[in-house]
């Protein structure tokens, strides 16, 4: 009977087992099967339109939504602004991305690591007597740091030497004729491009401006009219003038172009320290490399890459751009205070090319009531401007109306240009200083810090001194 029971119980329990098994294998089948019918998308394409017709209708209700929320460009445009508010929001945009410019210009050509490798194909051979070849005063030698300098200039993929090279077509015949008239070395050409890239407009935020980028002080020891209405740093003519009285004083000190340009960086000083701290036998600016400020190591290796990158862009494949302003110019020497705006209307001259040409006017005035002043113009309309200039000072200016009101000369000459730092991972306040040569107590000064700790995503406002 035992038996039975057993067989029974044991028979009954293979059934089950059975049972469940068909069960679960039941219910994964249908598991498999949903699973495809979501995965695939066969389905969802054959949906109703009248579904998709659903669909459609809040989407195009955002997208109107938005549109009335978010201006456009061209809505933009129809804000009614007068011809001096315009004037000036273009010159601030002007001022911005210049200054953003030059910015980038230093990190990436002056001040970048000279340790990264500067992977290049031609033979060191091929450089040296590229550099031979040269022939100058200014001594132009070949090494590991230099390479390094010569490797960014003539990297197309910055693009900033295209950019310098087609605005060379027309400050370096004037710079050139300038040096020449000095007896000063041609080669000194390069240094605006290391000083300003080329730009008349470039202004530090130490406040040295101009392609020569004078301090104020400097500038007017050496002659240049600097205040309200006028700047001549930014004169091509008279900035390059002054800096080859500059050049010629610092080569009479040290009698090495080397070791004068240098001196041109970071002034005599600097120069004269790191000269008593190499030594007695140390004359020249390899000598004294590492005892010069950091800034200033990488000037003259600088100012030999520009050097090689002028004379050999072609045979490292850089298209020169067409120069942004017309080579062909002459100058009118005006006797009467005038405002561009009186020109620009009369000969039909777009006012910024007028401002481009003479960027030393900083509110389109030449104040020319004790004195004569220079107007470069194309040269297709010096002729017009000679046919028609009682025209051109009999014409009611609105312009010259605002602008000699002294509250608003007030106004333009306290406006502080800059633009806003956001902070980054790794970012010190000493480190952001450094780099664009201030100091910390003047950036906690321009965003009234209490302590120089900062956080990512953090705004820093840098303040430039006209």
């Amino acid at each position: 009977m035992k038996r039975f029971w057993i067989i029974l119980s044991l028979a009954l329990l293979v059934g089950i087992c059975g049972q469940s098994a068909d069960a679960s294998a039941a219910k994964r089948k249908p598991r498999k099967k949903a699973r495809k019918t979501v995965v695939e998308p066969a389905p969802r394409a054959a949906e109703p339109a009248d579904t998709v017709k659903v669909e459609a209708v809040p989407v195009q209700d955002t997208v109107a939504k938005a549109e009335e929320v978010v201006p456009t460009y061209s809505t933009m445009l129809n804000i009614e602004l007068t011809p001096a508010q315009m004037d000036s929001l273009v010159a601030q945009w002007n001022e911005e991305q210049n200054a953003r410019a030059f910015d980038e210009f230093f990190s990436n050509f002056i001040s970048f690591d000279t340790n990264e490798e500067s992977a290049s194909e031609i033979p060191d051979s091929v450089y040296i007597e590229r550099l031979r070849a040269l022939v100058s005063p200014v001594q132009l030698p070949y090494n590991p740091i230099v390479k390094s300098y010569i490797a960014r200039y003539t990297d197309t993929r910055w693009g900033t030497i295209n950019r310098i090279l087609s605005r060379s077509q027309y400050y370096f015949p004037i710079i050139e004729d300038e040096l020449i008239k000095a007896g000063l070395p041609v080669e000194l050409r390069a240094l605006p491009i290391i000083e300003s890239a080329l730009s008349p407009t470039a202004v530090s935020v130490r406040g040295a401006a101009g392609l020569w980028q004078f301090m104020p002080s400097t500038g007017k020891s050496y002659g240049l009219e600097v205040n309200s209405l006028v700047d001549e740093r930014c004169d091509a003519v008279l900035s390059t003038r002054a800096a080859c009285r500059f050049l010629m004083d610092l080569y009479e000190i040290y009698h090495d172009w080397t070791l004068a340009i240098a001196a041109y960086n970071c002034g005599p000083g600097n120069v004269n320290k790191a000269l008593i701290r190499a030594g007695s036998d140390c004359r020249t600016f390899w000598d004294i490399y590492y005892y010069l400020p950091r800034e200033t190591r990488g000037y003259v290796p600088a100012f030999i890459a520009a050097s090689y990158a002028y004379a050999y862009h072609k045979q490292h494949n850089i298209e020169v751009e067409p120069s942004p302003l017309p080579v062909a110019t002459d100058t009118i020497r005006v006797n009467r205070i005038m405002h561009l705006g009186q020109v620009s209307s009369t000969l039909n001259i777009p006012i910024e090319l007028l401002r481009s040409l003479n960027p030393q006017y900083k509110l389109d005035i030449i104040p020319a009531t004790t004195k004569s002043y220079t107007l470069i113009l194309p040269q297709q309309f010096a002729s017009q401007y000679v046919e028609r200039e009682q025209e051109i000072f009999s014409e009611d200016s609105t312009y010259l109306k605002e602008y000699i009101n002294p509250a608003n000369i007030d106004r333009k000459r306290l406006e502080r240009p800059g633009f806003t730092y956001t902070v980054k991972k790794g970012d010190t306040l000493s480190g952001i200083a450094y780099r664009y040569r201030c100091s910390v107590k003047e950036l906690m000064r321009w965003n009234r810090l209490k302590s120089t700790k900062l956080r990512i995503g953090q705004k820093l406002r840098i303040e430039r001194a006209r």
